[in-house]
């Protein structure tokens, strides 16, 4: 809080930190040059590939056999992740932010491990778990499972890589509701299913939305923890991305950029979306904290 007597401290400090226009506009075009560089020219550059050998080219390199396998295996594989990291990460930060128990940093600290491991040290780290010669790998080939080299260890893979978006969304929002609205249902009766149905979803709705288009953007680009467990068997273990580099490899390069296309049309999407909900739950987080200034407090800035 800042008194009347500090204004003039603090016109110093505005003063101090502003920079001259000139400044300004040389940090605002470096900043344009660099995203035109680094992201306008990247994105424009695949769809020119995409399409330089026309639209039927184009169309036949998304459609054909192998393509297409690769697209169901990556839309199986995404919805089949992001619901279980729902489920996850709605359970996960209503226990870390609601509620005080043991092991709640140890919990937080699990849930940000897939962000500090190299997606292809955890598909080693399956491959030691399932593999033919892994520690499970003896009960599942007796009882004819396959996990590695197969959809079902890179819908695990993509798990692992992706469970901490939905619960790192989820647990600031969460904590900064606090428990008031929570309390008051459960006083006037509220069951504590009906609490979480009516009071705490509906206050975080755009926060878990906007945790379920980062998870959903991750499970369909996934590369380097699929690339390890899935064998590259082409039309049976390839994803979009692996499909892409193996057209790649093989030089050809306009189905290559004509499949690699439609992860650039995923991300532009999901860039659009993640804006909307991102400015929602701002303001989500805005309400919340406004919510719980007292009464007739007077702050001066």
């Amino acid at each position: 809080m800042v008194s009347v007597t500090d204004y003039p401290k603090v016109s110093r400090l505005r003063a101090a930190a502003s920079e001259p226009a000139a400044v300004r506009w040389m940090l605002v075009a470096a900043a344009v040059l660099f995203l035109a560089v680094f992201l306008i020219v990247p994105l424009v550059a695949v769809f020119v590939q995409a399409f330089e050998k026309g639209v039927r080219v184009y169309l036949a390199s998304v459609t054909e056999p192998m393509a297409l396998a690769a697209i169901r295996l990556t839309l199986l594989t995404a919805c089949i992740a992001v619901p279980l990291n729902i489920i996850f990460g709605v359970a996960a930060s209503w226990a870390i932010a609601k509620f005080d128990f043991r092991g709640k940093s140890v919990l937080l600290a699990l849930i940000d491990l897939p962000f500090s491991v190299s997606p292809v040290i955890s598909g080693l780290i399956f491959i030691l778990l399932f593999g033919a010669s892994g520690f499970f790998g003896p009960f599942l080939s007796a009882h004819g499972i396959k996990i590695i080299f197969a959809a079902p260890g890179i819908i695990i893979a993509t798990l692992f890589v992706t469970f901490p978006f939905v619960a790192r969304e989820l647990v600031p929002l969460m904590e900064a509701q606090g428990t008031d609205d929570e309390l008051a249902a459960l006083a006037l009766g509220a069951s504590g299913w009906q609490t979480f149905r009516r009071v705490t979803l509906p206050n975080v709705k755009w926060g878990l939305l906007y945790g379920v288009i980062l998870c959903n953007a991750r499970a369909m680009g996934e590369f380097g923890a699929v690339s390890v467990v899935s064998g590259h068997i082409r039309g049976v273990t390839n994803t979009v991305p692996l499909h892409v580099e193996i057209l790649y490899n093989e030089y050809n390069f306009a189905a290559a950029f004509a499949v690699a296309s439609l992860l650039t049309l995923l991300a532009l999407v999901t860039l659009a979306a993640k804006a909307v909900v991102e400015r929602k739950t701002r303001e989500t987080l805005r309400a919340a904290h406004t919510s719980r200034i007292p009464e007739g407090a007077i702050y001066e800035y």
